[in-house]
């Protein structure tokens, strides 16, 4: 018979590879950095180095702050996935693609040749377009939303 050389409390202990602090249900853009740095055993300097911002960019999104829209693509390829919902909706879905991937509204509407005036009109809620831009919305995302 072999003799434990443990006491028993030793055998039942569970060791978490999560330290205090790791977001198990990611809500925020800030939560899914810091899940994906603590996966990836990374400090905050590491993780801002991979997306060419601070460590005090890290820290600030971490608690609470929105980046800016021009880092949304480069966080988005450091998580590896989109941490937004996708919406349905041709409005919904063209405010979306403008975010992930941080288009100001005078960028999008040189990819999209509009007026940015007009797409800060659909986009913001004051208008909404007519059929026939409706459809074009949905022609151009159709191409660029898989």
């Amino acid at each position: 018979m072999a003799v434990d050389t443990f006491p028993k409390y030793y055998s039942t202990l569970e060791v978490s590879i999560y330290n205090e602090g790791y977001p198990m249900q990611p809500k925020t853009i800030g939560e899914h950095l810091r899940k994906k740095r603590m996966e990836l055993g990374l400090y905050q300097r590491e993780a801002g180095s991979k997306i060419g911002v601070g460590a005090s960019s890290i820290w600030n999104w971490e608690h609470g702050v929105e980046p800016e829209l021009v880092y949304i693509p480069r966080i988005i390829d450091f998580l590896g996935y989109v941490p937004f919902e996708r919406p349905i909706g041709t409005v919904a879905l063209l405010k979306y693609y403008k975010l992930i991937n941080g288009l100001s509204y005078e960028r999008l509407g040189k990819v999209m040749g509009r007026d940015p005036e007009q797409l800060t009109d659909w986009l913001s809620g004051r208008n909404r377009p007519c059929k026939k831009n409706v459809d074009k919305i949905d022609l151009f995302l159709q191409k660029r939303l898989k």
